[in-house]
């Protein structure tokens, strides 16, 4: 809330996404792009198990928690923050009607990733897709790597240079990060683990990268 008791205004990014949270949805999913997600973290040793709690940053309409759990991956808890309360609403309706999502332990949050609402090392593992695009890399790199447990693990899946990602940057009015300056970014705060690429045949692999990121 506003000091003077009034709710804050939305921010140009928050609004665009409530706008257009359905039909973002639907491109994602004729996309494959949870096919996708799902296949590379099955893929992926995340020492994830009844005990962990996980944190989808920028969760978007869930494509990634989607994934996550098509994976087979059964943690305590998810979080799923999005600054797009438009966007949450409809990823927790996607999450109720999946039958390998476990809702009831998914908690819903409304917020921005540079001032996330968790205390310091709350998370055992963090993800984040296509969200720092809108924000200063390192400030976001920072608070992701701040709130979670030491040696806890980010997948980061950024938006990566090219024609599609020219594309989707002009139309989602963001800003890509080139390579190199997300692997330096993310020296300052993690270890690299791994720089993976989506299969070509998959159009996931069109506009995103993959860096696997261990706290230091």
């Amino acid at each position: 809330m506003a000091r003077n008791g009034t709710k804050p205004r939305k921010t140009k990014t928050q609004s665009f996404y409530d706008r257009i949270a359905e039909i973002h949805n639907i491109t994602l999913k004729l996309n494959g792009y949870r096919a996708s997600v799902a296949k590379f973290l099955h893929s992926l040793d995340l020492n994830v198990n009844k005990d962990s709690v996980v944190l989808d940053a920028g969760c978007g309409t869930g494509l990634v928690a989607l994934g996550f759990y098509d994976a087979g991956y059964k943690p305590a808890k998810t979080v799923a923050l999005d600054l797009s309360s438009g966007s949450l609403k409809l990823a927790m309706e996607q999450f109720k009607k999946d039958k390998k999502t476990k809702s009831k332990k998914i908690v819903p949050v409304q917020g921005n990733v540079l001032h996330l609402p968790f205390d310091d090392e709350t998370f055992d593992v963090v993800f984040s897709c296509g969200v720092l695009e809108y924000v200063p890399l390192d400030d976001g790199l920072r608070e992701m790597s701040r709130v979670l447990k030491p040696t806890g693990r980010l997948v980061f899946i950024p938006v990566k240079p090219g024609f599609v990602g020219s594309v989707l940057e002009f139309l989602y009015n963001f800003k890509i990060h080139p390579l190199e300056s997300v692997r330096s970014s993310a020296k300052r705060y993690f270890n690299i683990i791994g720089r993976y690429k989506f299969p070509p045949v998959e159009p996931i692999s069109w506009s995103k990268a993959i860096f696997v990121l261990e706290k230091k």
